[in-house]
């Protein structure tokens, strides 16, 4: 029965934190407008997320963006034939933000700070479906805290480095396979927050009048819980074996680069690419080290395997201060075969977004964009648990924001 729950445990806290369904790509309206495309496009201080050597062509002395999206998330399994068994879940409201301050300090250099919150969701099966004793609900959450400089080393060359501390902050429940005289199931609650470090580089190349070529590159950053706290509620003839304790574990957040390029193909419309490279194969396996030592410690293969992100965007300008967008990607899953768990449904996804601009003065506009984010379906389960059926998921978020320069 041990073996059952460091299983069950070990899945829950590592795949829902770092699978692709839970790197939030929504750090900029104008961006998610577009397909989430960025890396080559010069759009002012937001750019110290997707590019920070874009930073340093800022047009204005100083700029400020703040905005953020909600996340109506759903995922709904089929349990594998013979048996009719579905469940839906009832997420929470994801609220994803970011801000970002900007200062063009001489005709060469600008400096800048962003808060991001790139990694976080909520998701909930209930108390009593079928797979909790994988998951009932969790609740995630990452803070990153950019300070960036940026740098022209020619009238057509940036580049830009940004220093990240990230705070990360995870809450969950699962039941347990353990039972009082009355039937009612044991649980257990796993909370922790850590602090961590990393940096964003890239390099921003105006190739011609029309075409912007960006390289960007975010580094892995490895998230150590120390500390964290394990609740359990159990039957009391149990619960010698089963103690409110401690725990520690390394869970990486990947690397990501990612090459862009924007290309300003007549006056009024500008077309985006991005291709994006995801380091998922730094999460090869997931240790647990408990303080008590009646709960033992745990060494679990999870095998994550690289992928690629492809994004198409386009913006339009309607008139001098409405511009509209528009952009789709496709993104593949990392998780392989029989280690597909319900805390994370990851499958292939597809991404459709739209969005605008408006310009309501020469200093203020007002950002919006919507995207719709639909997973393919997958057959598939965790074989460690023997847990099997068919996953949808799709996703609704719309995003508003404003953007102050002068």
């Amino acid at each position: 029965m041990k073996k059952i729950f460091m299983w069950a445990i070990c899945a829950m806290i590592g795949i829902n934190t770092y699978a692709e369904g839970y790197q939030v790509n929504l750090q900029g309206n104008r961006q998610t407008g577009m397909g989430h495309t960025g890396t080559g496009l010069l759009m002012g201080a937001s750019s110290m997320h997707f590019n920070p050597g874009a930073l340093s062509f800022l047009n204005d002395k100083y700029e400020f963006s703040l905005g953020g999206s909600a996340i109506f998330s759903k995922n709904t399994f089929q349990k594998q034939a013979p048996s009719v068994y579905e469940a839906y879940s009832d997420n929470p409201m994801g609220t994803p933000l970011y801000f970002y301050g900007a200062a063009k300090v001489s005709d060469k250099l600008a400096i800048g700070l962003s808060v991001t919150t790139p990694y976080g969701n909520s998701l909930s099966w209930g108390k009593d479906w079928d797979g909790r004793l994988l998951i009932q609900d969790i609740s995630l959450r990452a803070i990153f805290i950019q300070p960036t400089v940026s740098y022209q080393l020619t009238e057509k060359l940036g580049i830009g480095v940004g220093f990240v501390a990230a705070n990360g902050n995870v809450d969950l429940n699962k039941a347990l396979p353990i039972y009082d005289q009355n039937g009612v199931e044991g649980s257990v609650n796993l909370t922790g927050n850590t602090w961590a470090y990393g940096f964003n580089a890239g390099i921003s190349f105006k190739a011609t009048d029309a075409l912007t070529v960006g390289l960007d590159y975010r580094s892995k950053i490895l998230m150590k819980v120390d500390g964290g706290d394990a609740t359990f509620t159990v039957p009391a003839a149990v619960s010698g074996l089963y103690p409110n304790t401690k725990f520690n574990a390394e869970l990486p957040m990947p690397s990501n680069l990612t090459f862009g390029i924007g290309y300003q193909l007549s006056e009024k419309l500008l077309l985006a690419f991005d291709l994006q490279h995801v380091g998922w194969s730094a999460y090869q396996s997931l240790d647990f080290d408990f303080e008590a030592e009646s709960v033992p410690d745990s060494h679990n293969q999870r095998d994550f395997e690289n992928t690629l992100i492809y994004r198409v965007g386009a913006q339009y300008s309607l008139v001098d201060n409405f511009q509209l967008r528009a952009g789709i990607y496709y993104d593949s899953t990392p998780i392989p075969e029989d280690l597909l768990t319900p805390e994370t449904p990851g499958t292939n996804k597809i991404g459709i977004s739209a969005g605008f601009t408006w310009n309501v003065t020469e200093k203020l506009a007002v950002d919006g964009s919507l995207l719709y984010i639909h997973g393919q379906t997958r057959e598939d389960g965790y074989a460690p648990s023997d847990f099997y059926g068919t996953y949808y998921t799709n996703a609704v978020i719309p995003g508003i924001g404003l953007t102050y320069s002068f």
